[in-house]
């Protein structure tokens, strides 16, 4: 089963990090088929890699499906966020396939030009607070790992998953306010620059609606759940629950078990590798 669509927008992947939904991500890049395909930041989680290297050989697969998409002729662009942010010095260059651009215009079939970018620039505590933002992170990472026991746990007697995190985020004041204001600061920067919307991630919080005449699209994450945004041939942006349509295709998701969890993350076969598979 081929997944056929004009462009695929993915955010947040956070690969080198334990809480990636990486089946889910790799039968995704395994079947779809786009004329281009955009990374939005926050693929390979550098900052986490500094701290720990966590890299099994099913977050190998994930950067192999890629190159392979680039192989093909996909149009793949790559956009850092702040967690690849290092990659930032390579804007401009063709790695493998992949071109590195701080941010892009897409221009749908429709017609319509659309800001691509990660969106930290437009979040004031990682321009102003470095620390505090490594440290939320951190904190985050952990809420991640323990979200997934009690899924785990929620699953094995039937029950839907739920997300620790985006109960906070709904019940917090202070984080509803942030989101207005990221997605304010960003619609305020595609209207500055005289165009239709804005695509963007970061805040891990899918999103696709109609603002004062302009579209805001934030491609979600594959943390909290699988998501991307996705254009059709005739322009329509659609937000897609990934976990949802796999399922409606038919496309089985098998889950590693604890044993073959253990043996990819052995040191042997966590090396970093970049080859395209045949």
């Amino acid at each position: 089963m081929t997944l056929e669509y004009r462009t695929v927008f993915i955010s947040d992947t956070h690969l080198g990090t334990r809480g990636v939904q990486v089946e889910e991500l790799s039968i995704f890049l395994k079947n779809i088929r786009c004329e281009r395909l955009y990374l939005v930041g926050d693929i390979v989680d550098l900052w986490a890699l500094r701290s720990k290297v966590h890299w099994p050989t099913s977050h190998n697969q994930i950067i192999r499906r890629v190159l392979k998409h680039a192989k093909r002729g996909t149009h793949v662009v790559l956009i850092p966020g702040n967690h690849d942010d290092a990659l930032r010095q390579y804007v401009g260059l063709d790695l493998g396939g992949v071109r590195i651009a701080m941010r892009a215009v897409h221009r749908t079939a429709d017609g319509k030009s659309m800001l691509v970018t990660h969106g930290d620039e437009y979040d004031l505590v990682v321009q102003n607070g470095r620390f505090i933002s490594i440290l939320g992170g951190w904190a985050y990472d952990r809420l991640v790992m323990l979200n997934r026991v009690v899924n785990f746990a929620r699953q094995s007697v039937g029950l839907k998953k739920w997300s620790f995190s985006q109960a906070i985020k709904r019940k917090v004041k202070g984080a509803c306010t942030f989101m207005s204001n990221f997605e304010e600061a960003l619609m305020g920067e595609a209207k500055r620059r005289e165009l239709d919307g804005v695509v963007c991630g970061h805040i891990h919080q899918p999103a696709l609606r109609e603002v004062d005449g302009l579209i805001y699209a934030n491609c979600g994450d594959w943390i909290e759940r699988s998501s991307a945004l996705v254009e059709h041939a005739d322009g329509r942006l659609e937000l897609l629950d990934v976990e949802r349509v796999l399922a409606q295709h038919g496309l089985e998701v098998k889950y590693a078990s604890q044993e073959e969890v253990a043996l990819e993350e052995s040191p042997m076969n966590g090396m970093l590798t970049f080859e395209v598979m045949g």
